[in-house]
């Protein structure tokens, strides 16, 4: 079975308006950290919860999608399509 990595998006679940996209390989043990507060970029929103997990055999084809959706016309695509 390939190694897959995960490009997520989160969202708070308080208000959920804050998002959090990001590329990891344990989607579980990910969600965890980013609750716990151990991720400084995502401590003062929580609780998250995963919105979206999209699954790539490469890491590199991963971090592209990741990068893609961190850009102005990769957001507008994920609020239509996620």
């Amino acid at each position: 079975m390939p190694n897959f990595h995960y490009v997520y998006i989160l969202v708070d679940t308080a208000t959920e308006s804050h998002h959090y996209t990001g590329c990891t390989q344990d989607l579980q043990k990910r969600l965890l950290k980013h609750n716990s507060g151990e991720v400084p970029h995502t401590s003062k929103h929580r609780p998250w919860k995963i919105q979206t997990a999209v699954s790539f055999d490469s890491k590199e084809k991963a971090y592209a999608f990741e990068k893609y959706l961190k850009t102005h016309s990769g957001r507008a695509f994920a609020v239509k399509h996620f």
